[in-house]
């Protein structure tokens, strides 16, 4: 059977007090919509679309970069979610399957969830999908007749025994698209809120004759997002379970606490990492490799058997391969460094390539930028670059080549070959002694005149 997601991401989000629409907010480095749609994968789905509404034109936007495939449609009004879905009749009118309806809001809900209420369309026509809530609060309620869903009642709407129970809506719905449709032009506004509620499915499938079920998960997978601050605790459950599943798979966090984590972050077995270490979006990092403390990546890829730390950075296009050391206050930006190469300390390696078994010495640095245009460095295999060394791009630096400490390199330097480029010392006897002398008279004169 094909599946469509259907995603509802039309709310405002008052509360957020943002021009940003709602669904946008990040969470780890990536949107909270990006994270419902990560499990709809799992699902394959034939068709996916987005009910946008708020600033939609944002949303399209952040969608062609997530998922250049989904559709968009918009509900100019937000007249409830019944409504909502409703949007979508055209879009899927050629389209012969099941809908599972999402929420950009609801981010954590898990794939094998999903799986689970597609699992449950074999012998029911309709799933809700619920859980059993710690403080039902203001969420609608699921009545339940054995493992069959008579109806959803809204808090708002519930008699004082009703909100006695605590298994509760979630808001996520699968059935097939034919029929949700057909139910759907049969819901009405008549509620203390004036908006069609996909809710009232459920009493109408079963006035249908149909059969009608609920599949229970985790309160925690159903966390709803409406302010910033439960925008923070989303971040915390995120933080949470990837440190957890890192752990799980072989990765050793000293501190877990204190390791920020993206929702692309890779990080293969066997890899340690000391406490205070920020990983923005799309890195990976290998087996076998030791991070120190308060380090920080984005967009870099680090190899097996690698060492990086403490305060190191590594931004966009970073490349380390196996067995290289990037030490203390190093900076490395799109730049290559190959297999045992070591850049120590307080250096900045930007568009630059660096070979094999190369030494980079203390406060090197790549001077890439000359106002209007980024140039590269190229350094060869096995050369030493002496501490203090400004390598003005576009240079090359052959194999096994040396530049002295201190130097100023222009110009290429051959395979072999020592580059010294700096002026020649001079000293003079007894200079400093009198230029001391007339400093510390003329600061007198000044500090007499100021009286």
């Amino acid at each position: 059977m094909s599946t469509a997601l259907v995603i509802l991401a039309a709310g405002k989000g008052t509360r957020m007090n943002s021009d940003l629409p709602k669904v946008l907010h990040p969470i780890a480095h990536a949107p909270m919509l990006e994270h419902a749609l990560s499990a709809g994968r799992a699902l394959t789905p034939e068709r996916t679309i987005v009910v946008a509404g708020h600033g939609a034109d944002y949303v399209r936007s952040m969608m062609a970069d997530i998922d250049e495939d989904a559709e968009i449609v918009v509900q100019e009004e937000q007249l409830g979610t019944a409504h909502a879905v409703a949007q979508t009749r055209d879009a899927l009118s050629d389209f012969d399957g099941d809908i599972v309806v999402l929420y950009g809001d609801t981010p954590f809900v898990s794939a094998e969830t999903l799986q689970r209420m597609l699992a449950a369309r074999q012998s029911a026509d309709l799933v809700v999908l619920g859980f059993t809530a710690a403080d039902p609060a203001r969420y609608g309620r699921l009545l339940m007749d054995g493992n069959s869903l008579e109806r959803i009642v809204e808090y708002k709407d519930a008699t004082e025994a009703e909100r006695e129970i605590d298994f509760c809506n979630s808001g996520l719905m699968a059935g097939n698209a034919a029929q949700m449709f057909a139910l759907i032009d049969q819901v009405d506004s008549a509620n203390a809120s004036g908006e069609y509620y996909l809710t009232d499915l459920v009493e109408l499938a079963r006035a249908d004759g149909l059969q009608v079920t609920a599949v229970s998960c985790d309160e925690a997978e159903t966390l709803g997002i409406n302010s910033r601050a439960d925008l923070a605790e989303a971040d915390r459950v995120f933080q949470q379970r990837k440190r957890a599943d890192l752990m799980a798979d072989g990765v050793t966090l000293m501190d877990p606490e204190t390791v920020y984590l993206a929702f692309d972050t890779v990080i293969g077995r066997d890899t340690i990492i000391e406490p205070n270490v920020v990983f923005g979006p799309e890195v990976t990092v290998e087996s076998g490799v030791f991070i120190r403390s308060f380090s920080h990546f984005e967009g870099c890829h680090i190899s097996r058997g690698s060492k990086v730390g403490p305060y190191a950075r590594l931004r966009p296009g970073a490349e380390l391969a196996e067995n290289t050391h990037i030490g203390n206050f190093v900076e490395i930006k799109n730049a290559e460094i190959a297999e045992g190469a070591k850049v120590n300390h307080l250096s900045y390696i930007g568009d630059a390539s660096v070979g094999a078994e190369t030494n980079i010495g203390a406060g090197t640095i790549t001077c890439n930028y000359d106002g209007v245009m980024k140039h590269r460095t190229e350094i060869g295999a096995r050369a030493f670059i002496g501490s203090n060394t400004m390598l003005v791009a576009p240079v090359r630096i052959g194999n096994e080549a040396m530049t002295a400490t201190g130097a100023v390199v222009t110009k290429s330097v051959e395979d072999g070959a020592l580059a010294i480029a700096r002026a020649e010392q001079k000293n003079k006897p007894g200079r400093a002694r009198k230029l001391m002398d007339m400093l510390r008279a003329k600061k007198a004169r000044l500090s007499k005149g100021a009286e």
